[in-house]
């Protein structure tokens, strides 16, 4: 085997085993709110949301790539005159690795936004959210090999051989988990506006250990922003960040789209969107070797028909495991679903 893709495939290995590995995450992070931001939770212009999410990675890497997938429904419910409760149900699942490493998440999630001031067509929102799940942990233990299982005068695999003693401490992990953001926005017409918002997530640091051990889940502090801002009758920029850190780990996510407005409908819309991502990272290998360094180009694209929105995006991997991975990293799909209903009191948050 090529000596790098062996390095490789033990690092990612240890990496799905370690504890201080960051959680899943997203390439397009707006399109997946609730995992985003608690405080996002029914933050929408109509009244509910379904979004399906999917997420490849490493599969030139590794016989059995890094699939992420997840799904959640969200709604907002008016209050008074111009408030809203918000509340959604999410699931998630993470599937990584040789040894089939699992994550399985449920989570229920509510919000209050609260209009500071403004009008009709111009107003201003701050936003409280928090969220409790549940996770499970696993991973297939008759995929792991030792080195006891390995004939000394052969070479050759043998599992009828006894494993690692170590084999009968690993055991799945069920564990709570609670998280907790909030965000401001403010929107200026149909086409202008711009958002921040910060969260922590693992308040409760739970303990993640799959064997007769402790280990506490680091806490994850979430900064994102973005907005929309014409530059024409039918163009606007979208920027966007995010920045992940926890523990020793960092992400940091930047770029703009260019949204290419196709007319509209009420709070429907028909528009195409195209953009470019950095991905940022904390390159970490002990406690005394950090670096930061450029981890992927992402390159993303979108269509907003209606009540539907269709994105796609793909990670062109920089870093250097760029020489195993020749260049790949991901490939990402979106899929959103609005319902509006009869409910309107006219424009109330960004089109995320």
């Amino acid at each position: 085997m090529n000596v790098r893709y062996l390095f490789v495939l033990i690092f990612l290995t240890v990496w799905t085993l370690n504890g201080k590995a960051q959680d899943l995450h997203y390439s397009q992070f707006y399109m997946a709110p609730l995992h985003l931001n608690p405080a996002m939770a029914g933050v929408m212009n109509c009244n509910n949301r379904v979004i399906t999410n999917y997420r490849n990675q490493w599969a030139t890497v590794l016989t059995n790539p890094y699939n992420t997938f997840s799904a959640s429904y969200d709604q907002k419910v008016p209050v008074g005159r111009s408030d809203y409760f918000g509340w959604g149900a999410s699931v998630w699942g993470d599937v990584a690795g040789e040894t089939k490493y699992k994550q399985f998440m449920g989570r229920l999630t509510g919000s209050f936004s609260k209009k500071l001031f403004g009008g009709r067509k111009k107003s201003h929102y701050l936003v409280a959210g928090a969220d409790v799940g549940i996770n499970q942990r696993s991973l297939d233990v008759g995929a792991l090999r030792f080195g006891s299982q390995y004939d000394p005068t052969t070479g050759v695999f043998d599992p009828t051989l006894p494993p690692d003693p170590l084999l009968d401490l690993i055991s799945p992990t069920t564990f709570f988990d609670l998280s907790g953001g909030l965000l401001w926005f403010s929107v200026f017409d149909e086409r202008t506006n711009f958002y921040a918002g910060a969260a922590l997530a693992h308040i409760n640091k739970p303990n993640v250990s799959m064997i007769e051990d402790e280990f506490q889940l680091y806490q994850r502090l979430t900064l994102h922003g973005g907005g929309e801002f014409p530059v024409s009758n039918t163009v606007s920029l979208v920027p966007g960040f995010v920045v992940f850190s926890q523990g020793p780990s960092f992400e940091g996510n930047i770029g703009n789209s260019f949204r290419f407005d196709m007319g509209s409908t009420n709070f429907f819309s028909q528009s195409f969107e195209v953009g470019a991502w950095l991905r940022v990272v904390n390159n970490y290998i002990d406690e005394s070797s950090k670096n930061l360094g450029a981890e992927s180009v992402i390159l993303s694209t979108r269509f907003n028909y209606n009540e539907f929105g269709l994105g796609f995006s793909y990670d062109w991997n920089v870093s250097k495991l760029r020489g195993a991975s020749r260049g790949n990293g991901a490939f990402e799909f979106s899929l959103s679903y609005l319902i509006c209903g009869p409910e309107s009191r006219g424009l109330y948050c960004p089109t995320f």
